[in-house]
């Protein structure tokens, strides 16, 4: 209790506020310096826990060079994981969007443009920011809040609609059984369950965001 009363003391201390508002311009600033002049970009999504061997992981590096060979860059969280593979299949943009946190999450090797951001919402702005689509491959609690975001963004017309991939069937089936529970009981529109596109299928993957997103490379 003692940690939870500090912190939120610490939350409404005027001085403090100061300096968080200089370290968010320092997180925008740096990104927008950074990644200024990289091309139209797919972010990938998905879990840090998966090693090597996993099946998810072979298969985000296939989609991951696919994309990077016609012609767009890739962008990652910058760790291990999904967002190892991601930036191992990228060839020139490999793009790591690290976050500092208490347990240092270390960049993987194969990021070619690395960045450090002090808070999840300056981080998840800037991924945003530099995509033209999105996958989602399975994950735990920080892919879900990333999924959610561009999902509430595009229903809630805050940003265009860009072709957002769920990549793994049996993963994402109860959060699809949760999404139409949702509809049924009024909660979302019928409408909102078309943001998405869920497959099995590295091509389809390919086929579907380049059908709906810029096409910057014969």
């Amino acid at each position: 209790m003692k940690d939870f009363q500090k912190e939120f003391l610490d939350n409404r201390n005027l001085q403090k506020d100061v300096w968080r508002v200089f370290k968010i311009i320092n997180d925008f600033t740096d990104a927008f310096e950074e990644l200024e002049n990289i091309p139209p970009a797919i972010t990938i999504f998905g879990s840090a826990r998966v090693n090597k061997n996993n099946k998810y992981y072979k298969k985000t590096i296939k989609i991951s060079q696919k994309l990077s060979q016609k012609g767009y860059a890739i962008i990652t969280g910058g760790g291990p994981g999904i967002m190892e593979a991601g930036n191992k299949g990228a060839k020139k943009y490999s793009i790591g969007l690290n976050i500092r946190l208490p347990h240092e999450q270390k960049t993987n090797p194969y990021v070619k443009t690395s960045l450090e951001f002090n808070y999840f919402f300056t981080r998840k702005v800037t991924f945003l920011k530099y995509s033209v689509g999105i996958i989602i491959m399975p994950g735990g609690f920080g892919t879900l809040d990333e999924l959610s975001e561009v999902l509430t963004l595009i229903q809630t017309n805050k940003m265009s609609k860009i072709p957002i991939v769920f990549f793994g069937k049996d993963f994402f089936q109860p959060l699809l059984k949760f999404y139409e529970n949702m509809y049924k009981e009024s909660m979302i529109e019928k409408k909102d369950l078309d943001i998405f596109f869920v497959t099995d299928s590295i091509d389809e993957t390919i086929k579907y965001i380049t059908n709906n997103t810029i096409n910057i490379k014969d």
